[in-house]
């Protein structure tokens, strides 16, 4: 059974204040996730509204199952944002096959939202680090295989000019994935990545930001 009504706020915010829509480090709007220590929806529910470093402190051995009702988020198989990531938009995801394709584990113990830019879909991808060598720019698209659009399957530098990004290990939008916020990456590591291996790429939109989003506001 559930125990229902527990939320993640930021010690430095007044209890009940995390879930309002305001302007932060994050961008202008507000989220709201649900999280709960068993598939489907079942066992012991916390709310999250912004970053939570690690479910244990709060009760929860791990998280199997969850629900976005405003985000997007970031999710992390291991506590302090460390391990494989998993991009968590707006939805339900009862189990771990709706979050990632590849079981490495079926649980997660971090989570964060993903600073959005409500701005129009800019990245440039550089296939060595230090922005040098082939370079592939990418406006307002998903692409489901950079070696199909006559890029290599190698990422070593990226500069994301406006947007928020995600980024998979191959193509169709699988294996592993690198959360590209505003910003640039140097290198791969700076990504996230162990090795510059990235086949596709896509958008990340809500209707927070973006009236042209892929999902849409439930209705109330």
């Amino acid at each position: 059974m559930s125990s229902g009504g527990e939320k993640a706020t930021p010690a430095s915010q007044p209890d009940g204040k995390a879930a309002q829509s305001t302007k932060s480090d994050f961008g202008m709007g507000s989220y709201k996730m649900c999280v709960y220590d068993r598939e489907n929806f079942q066992g012991r529910m916390i709310e999250i509204t912004n970053e939570c470093m690690n479910v244990c402190e709060m009760g929860m051995d791990k998280v199997r199952s969850l629900r976005v009702d405003c985000g997007p988020f970031v999710g992390f198989e291991q506590m302090n944002f460390c391990g494989e990531m998993y991009i968590l938009e707006k939805g339900e995801y009862p189990r771990w096959d709706c979050w990632s394709n590849c079981q490495r584990n079926d649980y997660l113990l971090s989570f964060r939202p993903v600073r959005m830019d409500p701005e129009k879909h800019k990245i440039c991808l550089y296939e060595v680090g230090e922005y040098k060598g082939r370079k592939m720019e990418i406006i307002d698209d998903d692409v489901p295989s950079l070696y199909a659009y006559g890029f290599t399957d190698r990422v070593g530098s990226i500069m994301v000019s406006c947007g928020t990004w995600v980024g998979y290990q191959y193509p169709g939008y699988r294996g592993s994935q690198y959360l590209l916020e505003k910003g640039d990456y140097r290198h791969f590591n700076e990504y996230g990545a162990r090795c510059p291996q990235m086949q596709s790429m896509r958008r990340i939109r809500d209707m927070q930001w973006h009236q042209e989003g892929c999902y849409t506001m439930a209705s109330k």
